[in-house]
């Protein structure tokens, strides 16, 4: 489904990421996981065109998306739910969820059901300004701009950061209902081992901007938790 081979990225003159190598199978749960500052983001970043490569790989669904910009990305089938979510404060919950439309394949001018149900809360909100919302109800308006476009691949950077803990029992519901549907893959970037442990099925480590371990969830031992995750 996702395929990234041998990515080199970076800021300016500042390489982060070093032969970076990993896939993401269809309905697959694939954790991204590592210290504060190894790369995680940039990862992110750089598969969803918001930092060029300098060297490897984007594919997705076979084909090269390596030179596409963002946008074309998007449409062919990726969503993002950015670290910090990136709500527009001034625009309405409503409009904020229609912006997630602008990547659609099909050309839908309508909210998918799919993509609020997951979110009961977010209908009775239309009118709020995405600004006035808490940071846990924010959480939530993203995912669901991103889930509007029907993306096949999610990628979803630190989902549960600096919320509430019903709202992360929340989004790991919506990740396991996806997971369940089998119809998008995600790729997720999340520092609570607890919370990918109960959802991932395959896990990515990096370490100085490289892929230092990768495995399935009964290879993700307390050794490799200790010698590459516990600060």
């Amino acid at each position: 489904m996702l395929a990234v081979q041998q990515l080199e990225s970076g800021y300016g003159e500042s390489v982060i990421l070093r032969n970076v190598t990993l896939k993401v199978k269809p309905g697959q749960v694939v954790c991204l996981l590592g210290r504060n500052g190894v790369g995680k983001s940039t990862l992110m970043k750089s598969i969803m065109g918001l930092l060029k490569a300098r060297r490897g790989t984007v594919s997705f669904a076979g084909a090269d998306l390596t030179k596409r910009a963002p946008g074309q990305r998007a449409r062919k089938g990726i969503g993002y739910v950015p670290q910090g979510r990136e709500i527009f404060g001034q625009l309405s919950v409503y409009e904020n969820i229609l912006l997630g439309l602008e990547a659609s394949r099909d050309g839908g001018k309508e909210i998918p059901e799919e993509a609020i149900a997951k979110f009961p809360v977010l209908p009775t909100m239309y009118d709020r300004r995405g600004g006035d919302l808490s940071g846990g109800q924010q959480q939530q308006l993203a995912f669901a701009r991103a889930l509007a476009s029907k993306p096949e691949v999610l990628l979803l950077d630190e989902p549960c950061e600096g919320i509430q803990p019903s709202i992360v029992d929340d989004i790991r519901d919506v990740i396991r209902g996806i997971k369940a549907d089998g119809k998008t893959a995600i790729l997720l970037v999340e520092q609570s081992l607890e919370f990918v442990k109960s959802v991932g099925d395959y896990f990515y480590i990096l370490e100085k901007g490289a892929v230092a371990w990768e495995g399935g969830l009964d290879s993700l031992s307390d050794d490799v938790i200790k010698k590459y995750l516990t600060v």
